[in-house]
């Protein structure tokens, strides 16, 4: 007679404001993802390209949060995953694209769009289908409650690994000093 198969834990991700370094540093677990794919089963991910999330034990957030589409989707997030895990410098600080927080959005935009080096017949874009910018990038603790964070920029293939491997076994999450110390 043959076991019973555990029950997969249903993993989400998404990238929000960021370069989606942490998912390419996911993907860097090489040949441990097909060790990772006996264990979980992707929900919401670009490795599905499922758009809408849904019930989840897992959900992996990087980036910030920029506009209103990234708050919809950080929110859903929240409703269907059991644990949040905000992964990398953006998700944790805003990073990067938080640089803007230093600058009025209208001047962020008209240098972009208006009086930026090359541009020519410019304009800000006005279009319903484009999300509305927030004024500052946001980290996604001051948005909905996270359980973990995962630092990096990006955090690397073995500490992102580490975490998955421990959270799945049901261990404490503990990164030996190398893996979370950035010199």
């Amino acid at each position: 007679m043959r076991e019973q198969q555990a029950k997969k834990v249903r993993v989400a991700t998404c990238s929000l404001a960021g370069c989606f370094g942490c998912h390419m540093s996911l993907l860097d677990i090489d040949e441990r993802l097909i060790d990772l794919v006996e264990l979980v089963e992707f929900d919401r991910s670009p490795i599905t390209d499922i758009k809408e999330v849904g019930p989840s034990d897992l959900g992996l957030i990087e980036g910030g949060v920029c506009n209103a589409e990234n708050v919809e989707v950080l929110r859903a997030f929240r409703r269907q995953c059991k644990t949040l895990v905000a992964v990398g410098a953006c998700a944790i600080t805003g990073g990067v694209p938080a640089m803007r927080n230093h600058y009025p959005l209208h001047e962020c935009l008209d240098e972009a769009y208006v009086n930026g080096l090359g541009v020519q017949d410019g304009g800000i874009p006005n279009d319903p289908e484009l999300p509305l910018l927030l004024n500052q990038v946001h980290p996604i603790h001051e948005v909905v409650k996270v359980d973990y964070f995962l630092p990096g920029c990006p955090p690397a293939a073995d500490t992102i690994w580490t975490f998955l491997e421990q959270l799945l076994s049901g261990k404490p999450v503990e990164f030996a000093y190398r893996q979370i110390h950035y010199d």
